[in-house]
């Protein structure tokens, strides 16, 4: 079996966790603190991937960045960029496919705590940089790992969004999701298997150990 697309697997995922992390904590804290107008646009845009085929969102990225296109070719030329098969364009799409699955439980965690809290350290003198690092963003820490982890276990299942933009590139865009599907197109159930068990091993074991972590069960576990 060939390791290089499940290494390629927890790489994409790791490098869009974290660039979700500190994408997702700013949109959050805006949705769940503003009276804007606009907020109901915002939260639909966030939240469309969750209803939309990942090969629309595929087929518009595939779109936008192909050097054709004035985003594409300007990204090109100005950057040197090329997001199209690349593992560049794989990171900017499972971040945008990924994002409600980590800016909703970190929005819920802001809208879930007391006003009280933030307007405690507000009449102590305290910015609102401040308090958000230092009041808001501690007492979050179960949402703040949720989201973490929804985006993580999110981006190792990803097929349709990636085969879009990034194609089926050997050690460059071929994700375990793609490997399974090629080695079932390829009548080979048993390699397709491992990849299989593999990534259900793994999302079960991560989603197992925030459930765990959140509901206080390890504390009790290991007393």
């Amino acid at each position: 079996m060939d390791w290089e697309p499940l290494v390629l697997t927890f790489k994409l995922a790791v490098v869009t966790t974290i660039v979700l992390f500190f994408i997702s904590i700013p949109i959050a804290y805006w949705l769940a603190y503003t009276t804007s107008r606009i907020k109901p646009v915002l939260e639909t845009l966030v939240s469309m991937p969750l209803v939309l085929p990942p090969t629309v969102l595929g087929f518009y990225l595939l779109v936008a960045f192909s050097p054709a296109n004035t985003i594409g070719s300007w990204l090109n030329h100005h950057l040197g960029l090329q997001l199209i098969f690349s593992f560049e364009g794989l990171v900017v799409a499972s971040v945008l496919y990924s994002l409600p699955f980590m800016v909703h439980p970190i929005q819920a965690g802001f809208s879930n705590l007391p006003p009280t809290i933030a307007e405690a350290s507000y009449v102590l003198g305290k910015s609102k940089i401040t308090t958000l690092f230092k009041v808001l963003l501690p007492n979050i820490k179960p949402s703040l790992l949720t989201g973490v982890v929804l985006a993580f276990a999110h981006t190792i299942g990803e097929f349709g969004v990636v085969l879009m933009i990034g194609g089926n590139i050997p050690g460059k865009t071929k994700v375990a999701s793609i490997a399974i599907y090629d080695e079932v197109e390829a009548l080979n159930y048993s390699t397709a298997n491992w990849y299989s068990f593999i990534l259900f091993i793994s999302t079960f074991s991560i989603l197992l150990l925030v459930y765990l972590i959140n509901g206080g069960h390890l504390k009790r576990f290991w007393k």
